[in-house]
């Protein structure tokens, strides 16, 4: 009978080692290289709806995600909330301290291990610089990189190479990009995303002060891929990248952008700091565009397998997957005409061809909203909605992405609380020799203590 209590013990207690995400050995030296990858606006719901809509519907059990693998723990959200401030009625002034967090202030958490409030970009509520993990790299002779698909001077990035009190100056951050400097040379390496109309402008131009530095400047993926230089500026929008499911060929994906960050990147034998955002995630979420969010999220998890496909050969990095905040209260499966839905139809999802913002892009071209819904959506309109459509121009745009994707919504029984932020928590994924030590339930400050020990540690 004791052994047969020791039999059973031994057996439950490799079933839950079995359950740990796959680290190295502790044995193996402390990485060299991180990798911190963001999905902006991501919550557990997002994780959800992304899991169905890839589903097989021919096998028994939904499949399951590449992030799951990798799932060490939950991360809180908040900011930095003024005392004073905290149990007051919220005015709109007040309500960048209401215990929701921005991109500014989650980001900002990540990159210095600091809280502060909202739309401050890595400085505190005094405006007093914080260091940030990417400038520590720097210090310490590593190579440093930002992958983004918003433009490069959004918030998130921003808080790793930039220090200012207000996250909309986005010229201001842009020009610390080449000013802010060590040993002569920017803190970044290599910077891809899109933002061109802040890198190049009337009043200066950025990208040439780059390439008079060395960086080679690249505008399409065709010479994104073939580049050997170990300074890049890669500038693939005006402002924010096409979404994936809008791209074109001359397009890079995040992954394009990741495997090329790394393939520089990882030339320096000291090791290197990588940042990469899922920024659109978040985009298509504050316009509850349900279409958008699972082409990014898709965008996104690319990206991720690039970068594990790299640690695993390599073995001497550390991968860090999460989000900063979750994004327009998502809800997989809703109410629609006073009726209570349990399902989730993401077949009506993944039929679009094109994001809710490209197909008004088209009608606006044609002058016929009606024939680019059906054409990029294939949805057959009820007489109810083919009168409401009547009524909106496609020069309408706000009118005219509300009516697509609530078409949507009402199909998929797909619901929203909120076109902004929300403050749950957010997962943790992690791969490498150091992800146990970020089992658990966290502060988002977590973050940024966690990379600048590795550094010490290097």
């Amino acid at each position: 009978m004791f052994l047969k209590k020791i039999l059973i013990c031994t057996t439950v207690f490799c079933v839950i080692l079995c359950q740990i995400p796959p680290v190295y050995s502790q044995e193996i030296a402390k990485p060299k290289n991180i990798i911190l990858f963001i999905g902006d606006g991501m919550g557990s719901a997002h994780i959800k709806a992304f899991r169905m809509f890839k589903d097989d519907p021919e096998t028994e059990n939904v499949e399951t995600l590449l992030f799951d693998s990798m799932l060490v723990g939950t991360l809180r959200t908040d900011p930095k909330m003024p005392l004073a401030e905290s149990f007051l009625p919220l005015s709109m002034k007040e309500q960048n301290n209401g215990g929701v967090t921005d991109s500014a202030a989650a980001a900002t958490a990540y990159a210095t291990g600091f809280k502060t409030i909202n739309g401050h970009i890595s400085v505190d509520e005094d405006n007093r610089s914080l260091i940030t993990v990417l400038e520590k790299a720097k210090h310490l002779g590593l190579s440093t990189g930002l992958v983004v698909t918003s433009q490069l001077t959004d918030a998130t990035p921003a808080v790793f190479a930039s220090h200012i009190k207000n996250r909309r100056k986005e010229k201001k951050i842009a020009n610390q990009y080449i000013d802010n400097r060590y040993k002569g040379m920017p803190y970044v390496d290599v910077l891809l995303g899109g933002g061109s109309k802040y890198f190049i402008r009337e009043d200066r131009n950025i990208a040439k002060e780059f390439e008079s530095l060395g960086y080679h400047l690249v505008t399409n993926k065709k010479d994104l891929i073939s580049s050997d230089n170990q300074q890049l500026l890669g500038l693939f929008g005006k402002k924010g990248m096409d979404k994936m499911l809008d791209r074109d060929v001359n397009t890079p994906s995040l992954a394009d952008m990741t495997n090329a960050a790394i393939k520089q990147l990882s030339k320096n034998k000291k090791g290197f700091f990588l940042l990469v955002e899922g920024s659109q995630i978040d985009w298509a979420a504050h316009r509850n565009d349900i279409i958008g969010v699972m082409s990014e999220m898709q965008d996104f998890e690319d990206a991720v397998s690039a970068g594990l496909k790299f640690a695993k050969n390599n073995q001497e990095t550390q991968i860090l997957v999460t989000a900063d905040h979750s994004t327009g209260g998502l809800s997989v499966g809703s109410e629609q005409d006073g009726k209570s839905y349990y399902q989730w139809n993401s077949h009506f999802v993944a039929s679009a061809k094109a994001t809710p913002e490209k197909i008004i892009e088209r009608a606006v071209e044609s002058g016929n909203l009606y024939s680019e819904i059906k054409k990029y959506t294939g949805f057959q309109l009820s007489k109810k909605e083919i009168k409401k459509l009547a009524k909106i121009e496609p020069e309408e745009t706000k009118k005219a992405l509300f009516f697509i994707t609530g078409l949507v919504d009402r199909r998929s029984y797909t619901g929203w609380t909120t076109h902004g932020h929300t403050g749950v928590d957010v997962n943790l994924y992690a791969y490498g020799s150091q992800s146990q030590q970020l089992i658990g339930h966290w502060d988002n400050t977590k973050i940024g203590k966690f990379i600048f020990k590795l550094l010490e540690d290097l």
